[in-house]
């Protein structure tokens, strides 16, 4: 079995203390997992021309022959996003990726830099990982869910619905979250809330909207 290597991308402001990535990595380092949480160039203000070869040097530190998954949040999927659309021949693919409450490509702040509007771009988001799983919840302030539903028929991949989830920031309640260690892990899906309880998985339009 190859050796496994988690690379987690923070969003706007970075993941403090009691955010669920920081969780995942202390976690995840418990099973012996080798755990990279890069804290990205002045992460309160979001600068794509400065984010992206950081990803990139790290991405590409990974040994070829390990597994390589990426658990990416907010303002952090817009960079995967930006990454896929532009990914090189030599740049190292991801196995699986997990994007997490990313902001609407419509999203504007005054202190991000060219983060928004990113690439939907189904086939390089194929070039770039094996599997890619899209994670938002309700009442997400960044990301109506008539948009989420479009973003993941834009890019063809399935999307787990976390009723109440907010932002699955720390605001929220996403510090512990038992369902990302285990799709980190096992890539068990679908991913439920911090509770364990059902979840809504989306998969290419709404039409195909179903409880499981």
């Amino acid at each position: 079995m190859s050796e496994m290597r988690v690379v987690l991308v923070h969003g706007m402001t970075g993941a403090g203390p009691w955010h669920w990535q920081q969780w995942l990595a202390t976690r995840l380092r418990d099973e012996d997992v080798h755990v990279d949480a890069p804290v990205l160039p002045d992460p309160d203000r979001p600068d794509l021309r400065r984010w992206l070869p950081v990803l990139r040097e790290h991405l590409a530190a990974v040994p070829p022959e390990a597994e390589l998954v990426v658990a990416a949040h907010s303002c952090g999927v817009a960079l995967w996003l930006h990454h896929a659309a532009t990914i090189g021949p030599d740049d190292r693919r991801a196995d699986r990726v997990l994007l997490v409450a990313p902001p609407d490509t419509e999203w504007d702040h005054p202190d991000a830099r060219d983060i928004t509007p990113y690439p939907v771009d189904a086939t390089s988001l194929r070039r770039a990982a094996g599997v890619t799983r899209l994670v938002v919840g309700t009442g997400d302030a960044l990301l109506p869910m008539h948009r989420a539903h479009a973003l993941a028929e834009d890019l063809q991949v399935e999307m787990d619905v976390i009723l109440d989830g907010g932002h699955l920031n720390t605001d929220a309640g996403y510090g512990p979250w038992p369902s990302a260690l285990r799709w980190t892990l096992y890539g068990t899906a679908p991913l439920h809330d911090r509770f364990d309880t059902d979840a809504y998985t989306a998969g290419r339009s709404q039409e195909q909207l179903r409880l499981v």
